[in-house]
């Protein structure tokens, strides 16, 4: 059972862990539609991952530079490492809710893995959370499991925590859409 879980990068020695967040909140009662801040529910959501991931320790904070990411970071903790990369994929939405992006998969799949690769270059051996978004983080977990780009169709909830275990050039997906702190 060891060697199952070292294959899978359980318990290795000089794994980093990657926990890639969804922001909380902002759309719920929201009023400003350009960068929005964080609804009351997404505070909420945000202290309650904040409590969380204190307790895990990492050794730092990545965030997208969009309101919602930095506001969900900023319940974690003040140093807070932008990275412009982490933004959402651009996209439209129609009024019957078709999804129309406007960065291609492939390369929201590249810009995600470039972050990956940088965080495990600077923090090999450690934990690090990175608030995102939704279709970014999907992208980033779709090429870790080496799916087409655009395959992997779900939606992580707000807050969700997804992990990514790095070693050397192996990566895993250790969790995905975890949201135990809001139960």
């Amino acid at each position: 059972m060891l060697a199952l879980e070292a294959a899978f990068l359980i318990g290795v020695d000089g794994v980093t862990e990657i926990w890639l967040v969804r922001h909380a909140d902002c759309y719920r009662d929201m009023v400003e539609t350009e960068d929005p801040p964080l609804s009351a529910l997404g505070r909420d959501q945000a202290r309650r991952l904040a409590a969380r991931i204190q307790r895990a320790r990492p050794a730092a904070v990545y965030s997208s530079p969009y309101r919602r990411a930095m506001e969900t970071a900023k319940a974690i903790t003040d140093d807070i490492r932008v990275d412009q990369r982490l933004v959402e994929m651009p996209l439209d939405i129609s009024e019957d809710g078709t999804l129309e992006f406007k960065e291609t998969p492939e390369s929201a799949v590249a810009r995600m893995r470039g972050v990956v690769d940088d965080i495990v270059a600077v923090h090999n051996g450690q934990r690090v959370v990175v608030v995102s978004h939704a279709a970014s983080i999907i992208a980033c977990l779709t090429d870790v499991m080496r799916l087409e780009a655009g395959q992997l169709r779900v939606l992580p909830y707000y807050t969700s925590v997804s992990t990514v275990r790095a070693l050397g050039d192996r990566r895993m997906v250790g969790a995905f859409g975890d949201i135990a702190h809001l139960e």
